[in-house]
This record gives C-alpha cells, sequence and structure tokens, in this order.
C-alpha cells in the first residue's frame, strides 16, 4: 500500500481514534436506513479540516447541509475504503453539522456489496479535528420511511443481482434532517462499536481492514429526459421534461407517463412533487420496451415504443402532501425509459420536476479520430456510451442486471481506457481486487468483489492477460512486480491440471469461454481426458505472458520455466489440434468440431505465422462451418485477424455493430439479436472493444514496450482515404494524420518529447523520434 501524502502517517498503522458507530439496537445485516448527526464548535473557519470517512453498506455525508462525501468505494473486508475529504471550506465560525445517511440493502444488497454490518466511521486527520470522530457523542435516528422491494431472477426474467428498489413513505421520513437548524433532540445517542484500524495495524480489531479509496470520486452532473412517449390520464406541457413544467394530477385519477432519455443512461432520478396525501407515485426504469413475453424474449428497434411493454424494476413514492418534496433512490438506476405511474386519492399532485443526475466514473475522453466515414465515427461514439455507463466504483458487465466486475469482460474495458482516455486507475484497481479474490488453491475467482463465489477456470488466465496488457501500456512496474506472486499461483493452480504432454485435464468449475450458439452453455468441447484445444492455447498464452513479465520484472528461473513449459505446450497442441486436410486447428484431438476461437489463438500464441497464418484465418473469417465467435470473443478474433496480415479488412468486420445500430441500439448489447430472441443486457462493454482496434488497428497506434516507452504506428485504413487521430500517452498525447496519395502514404506524426518509435506501411520501417514527423510513403 503507498501511503496518500494527504493523510496523517500514523493512519496507516495504528488503531483509530474514533469508533465504528451503529443505533442501538440495530440487526447488523438487517434492511436499515439511518440518518447519524454531530454538532461541533470552532473559533474560525479553518485552512484545512481533513477527515476520513467510511460505512457498510452505504453513507452520503453532509457538512452544514450540503452533500460533500458519499462512499465508500466498493471493495471486500480484507481492503476496505475509506474516503478522504477537506470540509475546511463548508465550515464556518460558531456551530456547525455533520450529517450523514447510511443505509445497509441487508439480503437484497448488490452482489458486489461486501459487508459486515451496519456501521458508520468518520475519524479526523489530527488531533487538532478529534471533535468531530465518531464515537457515543454523535446522534443517530433509524428512518422508517424505507421499505426494500425485492426483484427475484423471475421477476426480471433473468439473472438480476443489482440490488432492490425502494418503497419510501414520505409521511414518515424526516425532511430536513440534514439541514443545520433540524431539531433532533429525540435521537438517541449512537452505539460505540471497535475503533477503526487499518489494514496495516499490527492487530486489526474488527472486520474492516481500512485502507485509503484508491479511486476518485464518481462523477455526478444533471441531465434531463428526452421527451414523453405517452401520456394517459394527465396532460403534459409540451417543454416537459427537457424543461421544468409542473402539471397536476387531479383527485381521484390514474396517470401513466412514458419518458424517453434518448440513450442509455446510469444516473440517480429525482423526482420532485407537492402535495397529493395519499398518493401512490411508481418510478419504473427499463432499458427498452418488449415485443411481448413468450418463452422467447423479443425487442425489435429499441426506439420504438408503440405496442411494446414495459417491463423493469421501480421505486415507489407515497408522498406526504408537503411542497416540494424530492425524491432520490439511494443508489443510482440504469434506464432508457422511466414509465411514471401516479394514482391519487382525495388530494391533488403536482408533479413539479423530474429529471436525473448522471453518474459514473470521471473518465476525460482524450482520444479523437476522424476517419470520414460518419458510420464508422458513430460505433465509436456509441461504444465509448456502453463503456462508461460500464464503468463506476468497478467495471461492470451490465449496469441493468448485475453490475459484476468480470475478468473477461474488464480486461477489454481496461483497454478501451487506456486508449480513451489514459486513465489506468480503474484498471489498476480492478487488477488488486481480482488478485485479492484468490483462493488457496491459486485461482481466481471469475469476478470480485462478490459475495458468491464463482470460478471461471479461464478467467484466472485472462487475469494474466489482464496484467500483462497494464505491463505494456501503463508505465507502472513496480505494480506490475508485486502483482508477480499471483501469477505464479493462478499458473501453479492450473500446473495441478496439466498432462504430461503439458495439454490440460478435466477442469473443475464453469468452464465457459463464449456464449455463441455453437457451444452448449458456453463451454467448448472437450475429450474425456479434459483434452480442448481453446483452453490450452489460452494456457499457452499466460505461460508466454507469464514468462515475459518474469523476465523484466521477476525471477529469470520463473522465466525460463515458463518458456519451457509453454514451448512443450506448444508442440502438444501443434500435434493433438491441427487438421491437416482441413488446414484448421480442430476443438479436440478427435475433431469434434472447429471453431473461430481456436485458431484465432492459435495465431495470437505464435503456432502459425506469417502467409500460412493468413491463410488460416481467411479460412476462418470465410468459413460458416466453424463456430462463430460472439461478441465478446471477436476482440480475439479481430485481433487475430490483424496479427495475420488482414488488419485491411477490420472495418468490414463490423456487421454486428452496424446491425445494432439498425436496431435503434444506442449501447452494445451483450448478444447479437437472434430470432425470437433479443439480448438480455442491452449495454455490455465486452461489446465495446472497436474503441481499441479503430486506434489500434485503423489508426495503427500500439505500445512497441513495456510502459509504452516505444510506439509502433501500423495503420489499416482498410477502405478509407484519410484517417486522422489522437492517442493518449503516459507522457502526453500521440497524434497521427494520415492521408493516401494514389498507391502511396502521407503521414503526419507527432510524439511526446523523448518517445521514440517505428512507422509501418507497405513493407517498410522508419523510425521516429519525439516531436513532429512527415512521412511520404
Amino acid at each position: 500500500m503507498n501511503p496518500s501524502p494527504d493523510i496523517n502517517p500514523n493512519l496507516f498503522t495504528h488503531r483509530w481514534t474514533a469508533h465504528w458507530i451503529a443505533p442501538p439496537g440495530a440487526v447488523p445485516h438487517a434492511f436499515g436506513v439511518y440518518h447519524f448527526r454531530h454538532e461541533f464548535q470552532i473559533a474560525a473557519p479553518p485552512e484545512r479540516f481533513v477527515v476520513h470517512v467510511s460505512a457498510d453498506n452505504r453513507y452520503q455525508l453532509y457538512v452544514n447541509g450540503k452533500r460533500v462525501c458519499w462512499g465508500p468505494a466498493r471493495g471486500d473486508l480484507a481492503h476496505w475504503n475509506y474516503e478522504t475529504v477537506d470540509i475546511g471550506p463548508h465550515l464556518h465560525a460558531g456551530r456547525n453539522v455533520l450529517a450523514a445517511i447510511v443505509w445497509n440493502f441487508g439480503e437484497d444488497a448488490p452482489l458486489a456489496q461486501i459487508t459486515a454490518g451496519t456501521g458508520f466511521l468518520l475519524q479526523s486527520d489530527t488531533e487538532m479535528e478529534s471533535c468531530v470522530d465518531t464515537g457515543r457523542t454523535w446522534k443517530c435516528f433509524r428512518n422508517p420511511s424505507y421499505t426494500p422491494i425485492h426483484y427475484s431472477h423471475g421477476d426480471m426474467r433473468g439473472y438480476f443481482v443489482a440490488g432492490p428498489g425502494e418503497r419510501i413513505d414520505g409521511s414518515m421520513y424526516p425532511w430536513g434532517w440534514e439541514q443545520p437548524d433540524y431539531k433532533d433532540g429525540a435521537w438517541e445517542a449512537a452505539s460505540a462499536l471497535s475503533p477503526g484500524s487499518p489494514r496495516d495495524a499490527s492487530d486489526g480489531p474488527n472486520a474492516w481492514m481500512l485502507v485509503p479509496r484508491p479511486i476518485p470520486l464518481m462523477e455526478e452532473r444533471p441531465e434531463r429526459l428526452e421527451s414523453v412517449r405517452e401520456a394517459e390520464g394527465v396532460r403534459v406541457p409540451p417543454k416537459f421534461p427537457r424543461e421544468p413544467a409542473p402539471f397536476v394530477v387531479a383527485p381521484h385519477t390514474r396517470a401513466r407517463v412514458l419518458l424517453d432519455n434518448g440513450c442509455l443512461t446510469t444516473g440517480y432520478p429525482k423526482l420532485t412533487v407537492s402535495g397529493g396525501s395519499g398518493a401512490t407515485i411508481s418510478l419504473g426504469y427499463a432499458e427498452t420496451l418488449f415485443l411481448e413475453w413468450t418463452q422467447h424474449t423479443e425487442k425489435g428497434d429499441r426506439g420504438e415504443v408503440g405496442g411494446k411493454l414495459f417491463h423493469g424494476y421501480r421505486d415507489i413514492f407515497l408522498p406526504d402532501g408537503g411542497a416540494a418534496r424530492e425524491f432520490r433512490p439511494l443508489w443510482w438506476r440504469t434506464y432508457r425509459y422511466i414509465v411514471l405511474e401516479i394514482e391519487t386519492e382525495e388530494e391533488a399532485l403536482t408533479v413539479e420536476d423530474l429529471r436525473g443526475d448522471y453518474t459514473g466514473y470521471p473518465f476525460i475522453r482524450k482520444a479523437t479520430l476522424a476517419l470520414g466515414a460518419p458510420d464508422v465515427e458513430r460505433i465509436l461514439e456509441v461504444g465509448w456510451r456502453t463503456a462508461r455507463l460500464c464503468a463506476h466504483e468497478t467495471y461492470m458487465d451490465c449496469p441493468y442486471y448485475e453490475q459484476l466486475q468480470y475478468v473477461g469482460d474488464t480486461r477489454i474495458q481496461g483497454m478501451i481506457s487506456i486508449y480513451m482516455s489514459g486513465d489506468a486507475r480503474l484498471l489498476r484497481n480492478a487488477i488488486a481486487q481480482i488478485d485479492q479474490s484468490r483462493t488457496a488453491e491459486g485461482a481466481t475467482l471469475s469476478r470480485a468483489p462478490s459475495r458468491l463465489a464463482q470460478y471461471i477456470p479461464s478467467f484466472s488466465l485472462f487475469w494474466i492477460g489482464m496484467l500483462h496488457d497494464y505491463w505494456m501500456y501503463v508505465d507502472d512496474p513496480e505494480f506490475v512486480r508485486r502483482k508477480m506472486p499471483g501469477v505464479r499461483a493462478v499458473l501453479a493452480f492450473f500446473h495441478t491440471y496439466q498432462k504430461e504432454n503439458g495439454s490440460l485435464r478435466p477442469l473443475p468449475w464453469w468452464r465457459i469461454i463464449d456464449s455463441t450458439p455453437g457451444w452448449e452453455g458456453g463451454v467448448p468441447p472437450q475429450e474425456a481426458d479434459g483434452s480442448s484445444a481453446t483452453y490450452d492455447l489460452i494456457l499457452l498464452q499466460a505461460y508466454q505472458w507469464a514468462a515475459e513479465m518474469e523476465g523484466a520484472l521477476g525471477l529469470r528461473c520463473m522465466s525460463e520455466a515458463y518458456r519451457a513449459a509453454g514451448n512443450r505446450l506448444k508442440s502438444t497442441i501443434q500435434e493433438l489440434y491441427w487438421d491437416p486436410s482441413r488446414g484448421l486447428y480442430a476443438d479436440t484431438p478427435s475433431s469434434v468440431g472447429y471453431s473461430q476461437h481456436a485458431n484465432s489463438l492459435a495465431v495470437l500464441a505464435g503456432l502459425i505465422t506469417g502467409a500460412d497464418a493468413q491463410r488460416l484465418m481467411e479460412t476462418v473469417l470465410s468459413d460458416a462451418s466453424l463456430v462463430p465467435c460472439a461478441l465478446f470473443f471477436k476482440y480475439y478474433l479481430h485481433a487475430a485477424a490483424t496479427r495475420a496480415g488482414l488488419g485491411d479488412r477490420y472495418l468490414d468486420l463490423l456487421g454486428p455493430w452496424h446491425a445494432m445500430l439498425a436496431q435503434g441500439l444506442t449501447t452494445w448489447a451483450e448478444f447479437p439479436d437472434y430470432p425470437g430472441q433479443s439480448s438480455r443486457s442491452d449495454c455490455h462493454a465486452w461489446s465495446a472493444h472497436p474503441n481499441i482496434e479503430m486506434f489500434r488497428t485503423v489508426l495503427g497506434v500500439d505500445s512497441a514496450a513495456p510502459g509504452f516507452k516505444r510506439v509502433r504506428i501500423r495503420p489499416h485504413m482498410g477502405r478509407l482515404t484519410e484517417a486522422s487521430g489522437t492517442v493518449p500517452h503516459p507522457s502526453g498525447d500521440i497524434h497521427v494524420r494520415l492521408k493516401r496519395n494514389g498507391a502511396g502514404l502521407k503521414a503526419e506524426v507527432f510524439l511526446p518529447a523523448g518517445l521514440t518509435g517505428e512507422f509501418v506501411w507497405g513493407g517498410q520501417t522508419i523510425p521516429l523520434d519525439g516531436g513532429a514527423s512527415s512521412l511520404q510513403l
């Protein structure tokens, strides 16, 4: 752990003076929403007043009525995050009030939410601020207005573990609880639990081993909905919802308003109403509408609503009749469509406004690309939205259904982050969290953090690939060096399943590789002895990645051992799976099936090179009898085609993405739509890998050395006549402008000072130095 210079160093090794607190009698693992308050006096506004804050499950901290911090960033009990915030700018001379809302979603909590029981902690940075430390001087109140709304997998027609809906009864809500003038005389003293304890303390006295938050706070910004698509039982002003425009729902009325955000988003919906005592308000959230519910689920054009059914999870609000009551769920929602349903009783209800606050990881896009091809540039824009909605305090497979950080998805998402923003902090955090999930056998979980253990053996190997990606593109060798023991543990686990010839015996757990229709359950075929080309090839790549990293950063003896194991396995794969009669690698030694997967991996692992590799990939791309890659594994298919010299065909391989655009998607789906069944998730960032290849393949900018210390620019323009773009680099931005000139190419390149590399085109390799270069090839 690298202590932040902004934190008192004693807090990394010594027990804290603040105690975890909870309401008296609160059941640690039960659902509950709680409020905490603390008053203190200061003589003058301070220049600096730093506090460190955490909670289980979640919290929001207010200072004199203003929300200043929220969290904690998701982690596990052995790495429980706290936020550090300087509240000095929000303090004034005299009386000040800190207030926090803390909640525990109990058994309905998102699967990614770890817990040891309800608690709140606020620690001063130095003794000067110790008057605010949590303990019995803090007051607390259990908010009875909240009830969770449970949604099962059956309710959601698929695997759903993103947390509950919320039912909020406004008549029991302590309105204004966060404001300094709120009367909290009836609140009781909080119960003090154990002292806060950092992870590096000599003897941690409680379940939460505290570490500083390794990522920035999430972005939040206002976002207005775009349009009303349907309205029943009420007249909605034309400018609503793009602008605030109050409208009234009469007494004894049922009203329904279907709103369209225009594109999928993740955010906190905020509904403001006045009056309406006794009314029931429901807000439902959906990625899209459905044609019908049958054995198969069909969505059709995502932008069409006529004749379709709304199905999604909901929040329910019961107004108390007060003026300008704002309802905002505790956790963010995913939606393109919101359905607002209102049933009034004796009193009319005025809808003052409905809008949202977008939230997500605060990526800043630095990459630019101009291709003179609007259809291709549209793919880039949709891919970036997809990647952003699947990146919050962790990467997520999908924001609507699961919100889980899976290794296979995250490897692709991390590369998107690097190429689009140059910000690798979330990727670094993901690598650490997956590493921390390893169990005694040596394998990692398939996803982390997660309360439910799940293993996908290939994902442990892809974690090594993720670390290798980080090593190649991010200048952070010490972090990679610290992760090498995890690499050794994973490969030691797989070694116990290798036969004499290096091929794998039957592996435990879920052996899914790619959810393609050609494989039952996404699991590739294998022989009775476990032989499977796909798994053997991924293991071979893991040996190759590990050998490179060990040779540069770790133990030379391990590098040599991994190279030897890889070479032995390479020979075995060639002997077991190569079918000279078809010029392809089979999925099993007895040729039970042929797939794009195994043959793409054979190229990426270097089993076949040069003209032979090009012939192989020509067959892979044209032979319809092969099991095809689904959207996820097309990342490896496309990389193999480029490796084999077919990079100029990349833009012609984007048919599935053009098809999704034609279906009205505003983010990329988990799977393509098939006849009778649409993709479960309409937002899955493993499908956004064109946001890598537009820059790495088309523009041609790639790392040629660990830490991106050298750059290789090898464009594959295909049908394009010109292309220009910017790629962020650890040393600055790389700028490339390309224009065809007959059979030649004019290239203008700018590299950050001190960066060297090469430009490759048409068999020519030209050295590049920092600064501007103009080339005519």
